[in-house]
This record gives structure tokens, sequence and C-alpha cells, in this order.
């Protein structure tokens, strides 16, 4: 097999697609999301799906060729690290100042343009989220960006990852710090098995009619 084909769907993929994973000194098996530790690694498809069904069918140690270990947690434990990396990547895009807070300047800046993602809280009224959901759809509308939106986190972990309190929304800016920690979320998001929450093409016209309905 190609070095990067998933074990469970024999399918090649672009790393960013794919789950690196190792066995460690102890003969555990070890997620490797950066890619970088040393040995023989094997390649699982980047949703939990997939890694569930790896360790279920001990496909770790047929491709491995040795005995390994997997945690029963597995599944949960690569959850963590995704979620870790990705809160990680967004506390320093706000110190990099290519993070936004709170629903006006989140909205302003999906208007403008230079927003590159948005996140909600699990908190996260309806309301809000339908206010910030127009923005998106009106700039899609006047030839802008289709900005992502998503919700993955509480309104306690987006906090203490941004350093500030009562993070319900927060706009990802453009920028090298804001474009990677959008990527972080993003393989987060895929891990779980979700899709990012897009606006509809242009080319419905009930989008278009909300659209318009919005830049009024």
């Amino acid at each position: 097999m190609n070095d990067r084909t998933c074990i469970v769907t024999r399918r090649a993929g672009d790393a960013d697609a794919l789950l690196r994973f190792v066995a460690g000194p102890d003969g555990s098996i070890v997620p490797d999301l950066k890619r970088k530790l040393p040995g023989r690694g094997c390649w699982v498809t980047a949703e939990r799906t997939y890694v569930d069904e790896a360790a279920r069918k001990k496909l770790f140690a047929r491709a491995l060729k040795r005995e390994v270990a997997v945690p029963e947690d597995l599944g949960a434990m690569v959850d963590r690290l995704f979620a870790q990396s990705a809160l990680g990547a967004i506390g320093l895009a706000r110190k990099a100042g290519q993070v936004a807070l709170g629903a006006a300047k989140v909205e302003a800046k999906v208007r403008s343009g230079e927003a590159v993602g948005v996140l909600h809280a699990d908190e996260a009224a309806e309301d809000g989220v339908r206010k910030i959901a127009q923005a998106r759809r009106a700039t899609v509308h006047l030839g802008g960006p289709d900005i992502p939106a998503h919700k993955l986190f509480r309104e306690a972990e987006l906090g203490l990852a941004l350093g500030a309190t009562n993070v319900i929304h927060a706009a990802l800016l453009a920028g090298e710090a804001g474009k990677a920690a959008l990527k972080r979320v993003v393989a987060l998001d895929r891990y779980r098995g979700n899709a990012p929450d897009i606006t509809k093409t242009a080319a419905d016209p009930r989008t278009n009619e909300t659209a318009a309905e919005d830049t009024e």
C-alpha cells in the first residue's frame, strides 16, 4: 500500500485527510497528529468512525506488523487532542490580533469579508446565530467569500483559549494565524463527522431572496 493509505478504507489520501499512528515504546498505539514521531506508522482517515473501526477490527497490529495495545478510549483521546490543538491555535490567532469577539464585531467582520471563519459557542442563542448567518449569506450574495461557521466548544472553553469571558461568538480573521486556526477547527469538525455550516449557493433563488433582504 501507499505510505498514506487508510488501513480501514484502503484508499490513499492527502496527509491532511489522514491520521498517522505509531507504536509507542510500551507497545501502545499513539496518535501522531504532527506526523513527526519516529518509527513505522500507519494511516487512518481522519474521522472518528474510522479510528473506532480500526481499533475494533485490530487493524493497527496488522498494519504495523507487531502486537500493539489499543486504548479503549482511543477515539475519544484523538478527539481531545484535536480539540486542544484547535483551541491552542485559536489562542495564538487572538494574540496575533486575528480574532474578533462579540456578535456585533463578528457580523461586521463577516460583512467586510475580513473573516475566514465563524465560531459559535454551544450556548449561543438561535437569534444570534441567525443574524450572523444572514450576514454570511449577504456577503456571498454581494460576491464575497462563503465564510463557514462552526459550533464545537462551550463558552468556557473558548473563553479560556481567548483569555476573555462570555465568549459566545467569535470570528477568525484573514492572516496566517487566523487561517491556521481555521484549519485546526475544520479538522476537528471533520473528525466528529460534521461538515462546516456554509451558506447555500447563489444559484438558489431562496438564498438570493434572503440575501437581498439582508442588504437592504
